[in-house]
């Protein structure tokens, strides 16, 4: 794709990373290719000269992607007009903290993947235990992903919002439904589930993790469930769970509730042993699973 771009300066990891950005297929991972390209060309290199460089290239791409690409430049272009060196802070810092939340939906893929091949490996059909999202973008998207590259059936539950959210392209077509209330949403989300893993998020998923917190709290669920927060760096930051115990809001028991994993593996391992004891399942083999 880069044949007939002029010699750059950039390096040929760089050129490499902006076919990456042409060639994606989602919004989350062009935003996360985006953050690397403006971290590999500010290290050691902070000018305008290199916006110039890599722009040379970015001809090469196709109409709408290279306006994408344009934009995530213009963070970096600040100061040519006041005679002083162009500034980066808040551009670096939002491309840093994209890259490392990016890391989220490749771990999201992988338990998905992980938890659809123990499922299908017990034999007890494709429906037995399936993976489910909100159907959109970004983490819903890689659990999708994760559970279909597995060769498991996934479902979507999408919903309208003001905001476009389309369903993402992972989900299995008869499975994938769309909601116009998040309190039926909800219903669906909590009825038939038995593990819930709450992947770093905003608004809504604090939303629904505080409702299935609730539930299990206050045993309306019909049935157990296993609730895990992945990323304890990031929930502990956001979130002072100890202090609702300090203060007396939630008891020390009800603390337990919360457990918090930190890689698919240990995600996977817990959801395997829960799920083995509470639907009487047969004991698998050790390896490749765990």
């Amino acid at each position: 794709m880069l044949r007939h771009a002029p010699k750059l300066e950039c390096s040929e990891d760089v050129l490499n990373q902006l076919v990456v950005l042409s060639k994606s297929r989602t919004e989350e991972v062009r935003k996360v290719e985006r953050a690397r390209i403006i971290l590999a060309c500010l290290q050691g290199k902070e000018n305008q000269q290199v916006a110039r460089e890599v722009g040379a290239a970015i001809p090469t791409v196709s109409k709408w992607r290279r306006r994408f690409a344009e934009r995530g430049w213009e963070g970096l272009r600040d100061g040519p007009r006041s005679g002083k060196p162009p500034t980066y802070g808040p551009a670096l810092r939002d491309a840093r903290m994209a890259l490392q939340m990016s890391q989220y939906y490749e771990e999201a893929r992988e338990l998905a993947r992980l938890i659809t091949e123990w499922s299908l490996g017990l034999k007890n059909g494709s429906h037995f235990l399936v993976v489910c999202s909100g159907g959109g973008p970004g983490i819903m998207e890689a659990a999708n992903r994760g559970a279909s590259e597995a060769g498991g059936v996934t479902i979507g539950f999408n919903i309208k919002l003001p905001m476009e959210q389309s369903p993402n392209p992972y989900i299995t077509p008869e499975l994938n439904f769309m909601f116009r209330y998040f309190f039926m949403r909800k219903l669906w989300f909590a009825q038939p589930s038995r593990a819930v893993i709450v992947f770093p998020g905003g608004f809504g998923t604090m939303d629904e993790m505080w409702e299935f917190l609730t539930l299990i709290q206050t045993h309306k669920m019909g049935h157990r469930c296993t609730l895990l927060l992945y990323g304890s760096k990031y929930w502990k930051k956001v979130l002072n769970f100890d202090w609702l115990a300090e203060a007396g809001t939630v008891s020390r028991e009800e603390m337990k509730l919360i457990r918090f994993v930190n890689t698919p593996q240990e995600a996977f391992g817990v959801v395997k042993e829960k799920l083995t004891r509470l639907l009487h399942l047969p004991g698998s083999p050790r390896y490749p699973f765990i």
